[in-house]
């Protein structure tokens, strides 16, 4: 395996650790303000503006810009946060949409629904954070 294909791999795995962390925020944020009584698809929408805050700092600080000597303007930070926040809303129409079908058309759970989208949110996710947010220029 090449040193690339190697990197790719150890990157994506990096990614996969963050997302861990941003999944267990969006998650507790869904499933504590469903039990509560707030609709399903709000609930999952304040839990991805928190998340994706938590999803700018680590793959910025530790998946994508590792060995950054300098440290960012506030207008370079701005521009990769609204980057982010692009990339990830992208799959969050799309999550939110596979919520409604899941829920609404299929009539799975909303506590499993979440769980399924990430099969397809994460992959997409990680793409749009390495080739366009974090795309070194």
């Amino acid at each position: 395996m090449s040193k690339e294909k190697k990197e790719l791999i150890l990157q994506f795995i990096k990614f996969g650790l963050v997302g861990v962390s941003n999944t267990a925020i969006n998650l507790a944020i869904y499933y504590i303000l469903v039990f509560l009584g707030v609709n399903y698809i709000l609930a999952n929408s304040i839990g991805f503006i928190i998340s994706v805050i938590n999803a700018y700092y680590w793959n910025d600080r530790y998946v994508f810009n590792q060995n950054k000597q300098e440290k960012d303007s506030v207008k370079t930070i701005l521009k990769k946060l609204a980057k982010v926040y692009a990339s990830y809303t992208f799959t969050f129409v799309l999550s939110n949409v596979l919520l409604y079908v899941w829920v609404d058309f299929l009539a799975i759970s909303d506590k499993i629904a979440p769980i399924i989208n990430l099969l397809i949110t994460i992959p997409i996710n990680f793409i749009m954070n390495k080739l366009w947010a974090f795309k070194k220029a």
